[in-house]
C-alpha cells in the first residue's frame, strides 16, 4: 500500500513539474529557479576552489625560503649549531628537514661600481637544493657548482638591475667591529653562479645565497654560528602544537622557537576572515535561488487549487498532497544543486585553459616588465577541497528543501469547497 502511495506522489510531483499551456508561466520560474541554484552552487565551488589555489600558493611563498619552525637565539645573537642539538632536532617526530641559516644586511657591487642593497642568506649547498621554491625556479646558469667555490645565486631581478650574467663577479659590503669600536667595511668577492625568480618581489630583487661555510668565514664566525636554524615539518597546520612540544623537549631557555603562522599572523589571519565573508556572502546567491523556489511553487498551489481539491474529494489524503508537492519543489533544488556541482567542478578542472583564454580575450598580462607578478594572477590556481565541495552541497540540499517545505504546507490550506469553486 505504501510503495502504491508513494507511486502516487511521485507521479504526481511529475505532473505538477510537467509544463502545460495554462501553468507554463509557473514552470518557466521553476526552471529559472534551478538553473538559479545551480549557478549559485557553481560559483561558490568555483570561488572558494580559486581562493583556496591563491591562499595556497601565498602561503607558500611566504613559507617557501623559511622553515615552519624558526628556531633563534633568544638575546638576538648567534645561535650555535652544535652536532648534538641537530641531532635531537632531525630525531624529534615529524621533522623532515634542519636547515641552517645566516643571514646580514649588505651592499651588492659591480665591475662599473653599481650598487644595491640586499639580504644576504648562507646556506648550505644541499639545504638550497632541497628549496624547491629557488632550485625549480633557477632561470639564469645552474647550481651544480653552489659551494664547491666562492660563488653566489641571487633573484633574478637584482641580477638584471646590475647588469650581470653567469661568471661576472660580485662583491659583498659588509662591516666589521673593530677592537677599538670603530666601524670598518668588509669586502668579499664572489662569482655568479645562477639566478632565480619566484614571482615575490622582495626575493627576486634583494637575495643573496652564500655557501655557508664561506660567509661564516668572511664574517669571521665560527663554524656553528648561525642566525637561525629552521625545521621543515611534516603538518605545516600543526606547527603551534609542534613548536611547544619541541620546547618542552629542549627545555632550553636561551632559544627562542616560533613557527609560521605566528609569524605571519595578521596576513594568515586576514586570508581566513577574506575565505569565511566570501563563503557567508556567495551563499547568498542559492538563498535567493531558493526564494525563487519558494514564490514560482506557491504560485503553483495556487494555480493547482481545484486538482487538489479534485483529489481530496476522491480520498487523497492531506499527507499525499503534501509529499506531492514537496517532492516536485525539491526536485527543483536537489537537480539544481546536482548540475552545480558538475559545472563548478568542471570549471574548475579547466581553470587554467579558461584563464589563459581570457588574458587573451582582454590583450592583458602578455610578457614584458613585471610578466612574472602578472601570471601569478592570471594562471588562477586552483585547490578543490573535498569538504569544502560537500559543505557546499549540504548547505543547498537543506535550503532547497526548506525551501520546498512552505509550497507544500500551503497545500493543505486548499480546501476541497474552496478550490472547486473557483473551477
Amino acid at each position: 500500500m505504501n510503495d502504491r502511495a508513494g507511486t502516487v506522489e511521485r507521479w504526481l510531483a511529475w505532473r505538477y513539474l510537467a509544463t502545460r499551456q495554462r501553468e507554463g508561466f509557473v514552470s518557466f520560474i521553476a526552471i529559472f529557479s534551478l538553473i538559479g541554484v545551480a549557478l549559485g552552487v557553481a560559483t561558490l565551488i568555483v570561488v572558494l576552489s580559486v581562493m583556496g589555489g591563491f591562499r595556497q600558493q601565498l602561503l607558500g611563498r611566504i613559507i617557501g625560503l623559511n622553515g615552519h619552525i624558526v628556531i633563534t637565539a633568544r638575546d638576538g645573537g648567534m645561535v650555535q649549531a652544535t652536532p648534538d642539538l641537530l641531532a635531537k632536532l632531525k630525531a624529534f617526530p615529524g621533522v623532515r628537514a634542519v636547515n641552517l641559516t645566516l643571514e646580514r644586511q649588505a651592499l651588492v657591487t659591480n665591475a662599473n661600481n653599481q650598487t644595491r642593497g640586499a639580504l644576504v642568506r648562507g646556506v648550505r649547498p644541499e639545504d638550497l637544493q632541497g628549496r624547491d621554491m629557488v632550485s625549480k625556479n633557477i632561470v639564469h646558469g645552474d647550481l651544480s657548482a653552489f659551494g664547491t667555490r666562492p660563488g653566489v645565486v641571487i633573484g633574478e631581478r637584482l641580477r638584471q638591475a646590475l647588469n650581470l650574467r653567469a661568471g661576472d663577479k660580485l662583491t659583498l659590503v659588509t662591516h666589521r667591529v673593530n677592537d677599538n669600536g670603530t666601524i670598518s667595511p668588509r669586502y668579499s668577492d664572489y662569482e655568479i653562479l645562477a639566478s632565480f625568480i619566484t614571482r615575490r618581489y622582495e626575493f627576486d630583487n634583494g637575495l643573496v645565497f652564500v655557501p655557508l661555510p664561506m660567509l661564516q668565514s668572511d664574517l669571521e664566525y665560527g663554524d656553528e654560528a648561525v642566525s637561525s636554524i629552521d625545521l621543515d615539518i611534516a603538518d605545516p597546520q600543526a606547527a603551534p602544537q609542534f613548536a611547544e612540544e619541541l620546547r618542552k623537549a629542549l627545555g632550553r631557555d636561551d632559544l627562542r622557537i616560533a613557527h609560521w603562522l605566528g609569524l605571519n599572523a595578521r596576513f594568515v589571519g586576514a586570508l581566513q576572515v577574506e575565505r569565511v565573508m566570501m563563503f557567508i556572502i556567495l551563499t547568498l546567491i542559492v538563498v535567493v535561488a531558493a526564494m525563487n523556489v519558494v514564490a514560482s511553487f506557491t504560485m503553483l498551489v495556487r494555480v493547482k487549487r481545484g486538482s487538489i481539491a479534485i483529489l481530496r474529494t476522491m480520498g487523497a489524503t492531506p499527507g499525499t498532497i503534501v509529499r506531492a508537492f514537496f517532492l516536485s519543489a525539491a526536485a527543483v533544488g536537489l537537480v539544481g544543486t546536482a548540475v552545480g556541482a558538475g559545472l563548478g567542478l568542471l570549471v574548475c578542472a579547466n581553470m587554467q585553459g579558461i584563464a589563459r583564454l581570457l588574458v587573451l580575450l582582454t590583450n592583458a598580462g602578455g610578457p614584458g616588465a613585471g610578466w612574472s607578478e602578472v601570471e601569478f594572477i592570471t594562471s588562477a590556481p586552483v585547490r578543490v577541497q573535498p569538504i569544502e565541495v560537500l559543505s557546499i552541497i549540504a548547505i543547498a540540499i537543506l535550503l532547497s528543501l526548506a525551501a520546498a517545505a512552505y509550497p507544500a504546507w500551503r497545500s493543505t490550506r486548499v480546501e476541497p469547497v474552496e478550490g472547486l469553486r473557483h473551477e
